[in-house]
């Protein structure tokens, strides 16, 4: 049981050692996990810890505005979280092929996004405060092996979508 949190504690230190904020959630994160891992006896450790991760929507606390004021965003990326947010609404997602196929529709969309990307300096790295979370989440749904964590993933990769219109015009 120690080694299995102790185990659990490593990965997700190493997971969120880029960004000094995560660290207060380590102990709530583990403690998740250990709960996920032993009603799920299936997934490895480093499958938990990645679908934590995903579902996690800690970017907020990294990315920053423009001394105030939206990043200006070029419009493939900003058509490009509309049309994730119109996906999200229109794909049924009843069972777990369902949200594999909305995974792999979103990830073709977030591809356009990340190739037809013309930011560059301050913009473009809050804009990939906001990317690699999303990124993460759509691979998850992609894996997801019950409609719940389907379910739940689908509602964090909406929040982040509707996130960035907070930060970026």
């Amino acid at each position: 049981m120690k080694k299995t949190i102790l185990s659990l504690a490593i990965i997700l230190a190493f997971l969120v050692s880029c960004n000094e904020t995560k660290t207060k959630d380590v102990t709530t994160s583990i403690e998740e996990m250990h709960e996920h891992d032993t009603s799920n006896s299936n997934a490895t450790h480093e499958e938990v810890a990645a679908e934590m991760h995903a579902i996690n929507n800690a970017w907020v606390d990294e990315i920053k505005l423009d001394n105030g004021d939206k990043w200006e965003a070029n419009i493939e990326t900003t058509e490009g979280v509309n049309k994730m947010l119109d996906m999200l609404k229109s794909t049924e997602t009843k069972t777990t092929e369902g949200y594999h196929a909305l995974a792999s529709n979103l990830n073709e969309v977030k591809n356009f996004v990340v190739k037809e990307c013309t930011m560059e300096g301050p913009s473009h790295d809050n804009l990939h405060v906001f990317l690699h979370p999303l990124i993460e989440k759509i691979e998850a749904l992609g894996k997801v092996s019950t409609v719940a964590e389907g379910a739940q993933i689908k509602k964090s990769i909406k929040e982040n979508l509707d996130g960035y219109f907070n930060y970026f015009e």
